[in-house]
């Protein structure tokens, strides 16, 4: 169907990366890595680093590549329909499991807010219908989304940017001191454990390039949202967690399923702290409605390429997917109910670490597919040379962070990607097979 749909601008779509990454990545992130200490600050200087190298590599890709359809279109370069099929598919997957966990933290904010001990299955239902209600606005289009988010993700900046500033205030160097490394780890057993935590802040930078076909002037304004965004984003998390950790004990932030209102109580008072945990509910469905957007669009760019579903390429007049996104909630809404559990904090991290898993697989495959776009945009061998250094220590970085999410989350991504696969080779074949007999029914 063709559409008179607006394209989003350069600042929306930076806002948009930084929705999906401050909306998603950093509500619920201080009472998980209080698990590790504040410590874990190193992994945030790591990861921030992987991160903008990994910025750098997208920005790169959104330049150069020839091919449309995001991440898929970029692996494409290298490694032809497989790696376009593999890499849409992973980075969907990815999405899916994101979504939930985003969903699942909103919930502990409105909970904390409304003073309402739920249950798992409590937590489940009211989990899946934020899903649909974030997946239905979407049904307005492009411009709606990005218009939105512009708004809803100041829930979450204003309220992390006055703590990274005023709260410095409150912070106390002893009981952050204190807050090292409670559980006495071996330093690198430290990093390792909160690796996948800072890294899933960080998961979004990539939604400027899944996103590329809806914005005006891609090759040029994709590296300059993803680049611009990473960056803020980068110092804004790492100011805000680490002076929380001097505001409130590691054992209450540890125990909170709304630590960013916990911190505003011991700073304040409970009614501050209602109003930042109801902007941070607002900024996190904010966030959820670019990604269940963003899940669309990489769904409906690889089944214009012919490698998932046509259903999921049928728009309306607002270029919204609506058929494609009803069948994604489905699968949500199962995932949802698989994953309930009574502790918030372990259904999220449980969450966390398999996104990570099957996120940073179309990283690695992205990156090692730019040096091909780079020949075929004519560029000279010294400077892909010097990109191949930065590609390197990019993928040292994914590895180590897929290393780090534990043996559990690397099972349950090696067995979604391999499912991936199997149904790719069955469509193949059966695409094969169809070619054939028509071919003998004109012979």
């Amino acid at each position: 169907m063709k559409t008179t749909a607006k394209k989003m601008s350069v600042f929306q779509l930076t806002t948009m990366v930084a929705a999906n990454m401050l909306g998603a990545g950093i509500i619920m992130l201080p009472t998980n890595l209080a698990q590790v200490g504040t410590i874990s600050v190193l992994s945030w200087l790591v990861t921030a680093v992987g991160a903008l190298l990994l910025a750098y590599i997208f920005a790169q890709a959104g330049m150069f590549s020839q091919i449309k359809g995001g991440m898929g279109g970029y692996t494409e370069h290298r490694f032809g329909k497989t790696g376009h099929f593999m890499a849409s598919y992973a980075y969907s997957i990815s999405l899916i499991i994101a979504n939930v966990a985003i969903a699942v933290s909103a919930v502990g904010y409105g909970a904390e807010l409304f003073g309402i001990d739920l249950n798992a299955v409590q937590t489940s239902q009211v989990t899946i219908v934020l899903l649909w209600f974030a997946a239905i606005l979407n049904f307005k289009g492009n411009r709606f989304t990005g218009q939105l988010s512009n708004i809803t993700v100041w829930g979450s900046i204003i309220p992390v940017f006055a703590i990274g500033t005023i709260g410095w205030f409150w912070f106390n160097p002893d009981m952050y001191i204190a807050a090292w490394n409670p559980n006495d780890l071996p330093f690198f057993d430290a990093v390792k454990q909160s690796i996948s935590l800072t890294l899933w802040a960080f998961l979004g930078f990539e939604s400027a390039a899944a996103n590329a076909d809806a914005v005006e002037n891609p090759k040029k304004n994709v590296p300059i949202a993803t680049v611009a965004g990473t960056l803020a984003v980068a110092v804004i998390y790492v100011l805000s967690t680490n002076v929380m950790a001097g505001i409130v004990p590691n054992a209450d932030l540890l125990n909170s399923n709304a630590p960013f209102g916990l911190t505003y109580m011991h700073m304040f008072n409970s009614t501050v702290a209602n109003i930042v945990m109801a902007s941070m509910v607002i900024s996190c469905c904010g966030a959820l409605l670019c990604w269940q957007f963003t899940l669309s669009r990489v769904f409906k760019s690889a089944a214009e390429a012919g490698y998932f579903p046509k259903v999921f390429a049928r728009v309306n007049s607002k270029d919204a997917p609506v058929r494609g996104v009803l069948i994604l909630l489905v699968v949500e809404t199962v995932l949802t109910l698989f994953t309930a559990n009574d502790i918030l904090r372990e259904q999220f991290e449980m969450l966390v670490n398999l996104a990570v898993v099957t996120n940073v697989v179309p990283y690695i495959l992205c990156t090692l597919a730019v040096p091909v776009m780079m020949r075929q945009s004519g560029l000279s061998e010294s400077r892909i040379k010097n990109f191949n250094i930065i590609a390197v220590f990019g993928v040292m970085y994914c590895i180590y962070a897929i290393y780090a999410c534990g043996v559990d989350a690397i099972v349950g991504g090696v067995v979604a990607l391999a499912i991936g696969f199997v149904i790719y080779i069955v469509r193949k074949v059966m695409i094969a097979r169809r070619a054939h007999n028509l071919q003998q029914s004109i012979d």
